[in-house]
């Protein structure tokens, strides 16, 4: 294999750049969410059951606080929206307890439900910031 040299870098010129992995790697967590809450709510016996719905408890309401964070720079809405998940996950588990409904399978239902409409209130906001203004004065 031959090594190029770009602007005095070496490179392989086989690896991709680490821009062109992100939504590679974007696409494999929702993949692995979504079948943890597939998993979770038809009930299906699966080792990996448990971890992939874990994953999907922290990811879509971290991914969804971060759609909702977006003038934060990366580091400050990684953090945040990882605190803000463990809140939500935290508030849907008391609520449910509180209220004796508890099941896991209600948990992430709740949990999809509450991602979800955070994740239309944050496009909402963005088209509504983006489109112009539709007065005529």
């Amino acid at each position: 294999m031959q090594t190029k040299t770009i602007n005095g870098n070496r490179s392989t010129g086989s690896r991709p750049a680490r821009g062109e992995t992100t939504p590679l790697l974007a696409g494999a967590a929702v993949a692995v969410g979504g079948v943890g809450a597939v998993l979770a709510l038809a009930d299906l016996a699966s080792p990996l059951r448990a971890p992939f719905a874990l994953f999907f408890l922290l990811a879509a309401p971290a991914a969804a606080l971060a759609a909702a964070l977006g003038r934060l720079d990366p580091l400050s809405r990684t953090v945040v929206a990882g605190a803000g998940a463990l809140a939500v996950d935290l508030l849907v588990a008391q609520t449910m307890l509180a209220l004796h409904v508890w099941s896991a399978r209600g948990g992430v239902l709740a949990v999809a439900v509450i991602s979800g409409i955070l994740f239309l209130l944050a496009s909402v906001r963005r088209r509504g910031a983006s489109a112009p203004d539709a007065r005529t004065d």
